[in-house]
């Protein structure tokens, strides 16, 4: 006997389903990360600080917060409400942007309307990543296992198009490729070298996607260009102060490939509730977070004041780069005073956004130009986080 079909789903029908699954999962994360944290928290205290999480790797509940942490490490931060607020404003950015909402800032993943994809191949990088590199923390060491959630995974997405065949190769090139080789990179070349790990986070993430850009080139496939989504009310752009601030920003989400107001008020606010809770949680307990924060946010405000003629020219530009390089590798390498803060922003903004853009417009149409950003964090860390050394001993 023959089967009636069933009727075809409506997009309005799969999106709202679509919703319905995200904010279930997403609540069931917030469940879990409650319940590791109590798990790992001593007595007194209203949240686990650094040194509880590392201490805690070999358990369920330290292993979900390291994974659920490294969300958020690309700007150091290293904790889950800054991840889930991360997330949660990025969803919301979404939601906003495909609606057409004048509220919704600058449009998530650049208007591509890809962010489900990119959210599920990036999480699903790190979670495979995690799985398959789980060894590297169990000793209570830090390793870079962060990297596939903000390098290829994306970055295929955003370049060939969403769909599970490319959103799943991409997790999976994350995981097989980035993070073995951020590995490689930090352990044997960055450590032994005293060089700060960032430098080998980003070459292996470049090198990793330029051999994947490649092989996909050789495999047929092709940039597949974004379907535009529904304008929002007000979109006049005037390049004054607000826009200005409004960009500082989004610049505090860019790496992920967000750009977003709302991603980044997320990231933020997560990572001050963490520092209202416990002051030894977020960027590794060291206390310098404000000092982070300060400096990322001057690093950006510089770099958008200096180069607001190539953001009008060219609609973007990539005065990001310092807030997830230079600023914290600078912090780390040399402390949290205002000198370090201010040199390593002022410097930063001034010397990384047009190596990077430098280094982009010459990469072929079929691979991703993220890379020359990567390039550019690795030679500014390289070269400005000595300088300031140099000038404090001067300046003493």
């Amino acid at each position: 006997m023959a089967r009636t079909p069933l009727p075809a789903q409506s997009p309005a029908a799969r999106c709202h389903w679509g919703w319905v699954l995200f904010s279930a999962t997403f609540a069931l994360a917030i469940i879990v990360t409650m319940v590791a944290g109590w798990r790992t928290m001593p007595p007194g205290q209203l949240w686990p600080d650094h040194s509880q999480l590392m201490g805690s790797l070999a358990t369920w509940a330290g292993r979900w917060r390291w994974w659920v942490g490294d969300a958020s490490e690309v700007t150091f931060y290293k904790h889950e409400f800054a991840s889930l607020g991360l997330i949660g404003g990025a969803a919301v950015a979404h939601w906003a942007n495909r609606r057409g909402k004048s509220w919704q800032g600058f449009p998530i993943c650049y208007g591509t309307g890809r962010w489900p994809w990119v959210a599920v191949a990036s999480i699903g990088g790190l979670l495979l990543a995690n799985m398959i590199f789980a060894s590297t923390v169990q000793d209570g060491s830090w390793q870079p296992t962060f990297v596939a959630a903000v390098s290829l995974p994306a970055a295929m997405v955003l370049l060939f198009g969403g769909g599970w065949k490319v959103t799943g190769i991409a997790a999976a090139s994350g995981a097989l490729l980035v993070t073995p080789l951020a590995l490689l990179l930090v352990n044997q070349l960055c450590a032994p070298l005293g060089l700060p790990a960032v430098i080998g986070n980003v070459l292996a993430m470049a090198l990793a996607s330029a051999a994947a850009f490649v092989a996909a080139r050789r495999l047929g496939w092709k940039p597949v260009p974004a379907a535009p989504g529904p304008e929002p009310v007000v979109h006049v752009t005037r390049y004054g102060w607000q826009w200005g601030m409004r960009r500082v920003l989004a610049d505090f989400s860019e790496a992920p490939f967000l750009g977003n107001e709302l991603a980044s008020a997320g990231l933020i606010g997560g990572v001050l509730l963490a520092a209202l809770l416990q002051p030894a949680g977020p960027f590794y307990g060291n206390g310098w977070l404000m000092a982070l924060l300060c400096g990322q946010a001057l690093a950006s405000a510089v770099g958008v004041w200096v180069w607001r003629e190539r953001w009008i020219q060219r609609g973007w530009y990539p005065t990001y780069i310092p807030i997830v390089s230079v600023v914290p590798a600078c912090i780390l390498a040399h402390g949290g005073s205002a000198a370090v803060v201010v040199l390593s922003a002022l410097l930063g903004a001034l010397l990384t956004p047009p190596l990077a853009a430098a280094c982009s417009a010459r990469l072929p149409a079929h691979v991703h130009p993220y890379i020359g950003n990567l390039l550019s964090m690795a030679a500014g860390v390289l070269l400005i986080v000595p300088a300031v050394g140099w000038i404090l001993k001067g300046a003493i």
